[in-house]
């Protein structure tokens, strides 16, 4: 299971806010968890997703896509991936392993 943190910035748009791009990645992001089992969680900065990598890289394009098709001509797409291999992890835990440390 891979995660990966993700950050589309929409260039030339005709006001600074996002929020209308932002709300289509999030439902193509649904549809993505429907048919393919991914999990998401929307954060201010960037939306994280969890997954299978192969999964991961069709739904990272797929949201890049998405963007364009609301008719934007240029599009910054920012990403981190973390693919631990040694363990199996997820949001949940990761973030559970720093909550037990505090």
């Amino acid at each position: 299971m891979a995660i990966v943190d993700i950050t589309i910035i929409p260039i030339g748009t005709e006001t600074t806010s996002v929020s209308d791009y932002v709300a289509e990645i999030q439902k193509v992001l649904m549809k993505y968890k429907e048919d393919k089992g991914i999990e998401f969680q929307l954060t201010p900065m960037s939306t994280i997703i969890e997954g299978d990598l192969p999964v991961l890289f069709d739904t990272v394009q797929a949201l890049h896509e998405a963007v364009f098709n609301k008719g934007i001509m240029r599009i910054a797409t920012n990403i981190r991936i973390d693919d631990r291999r040694d363990k199996k992890s997820n949001m949940k835990s990761k973030l559970e392993s720093v909550y037990n440390k505090m």
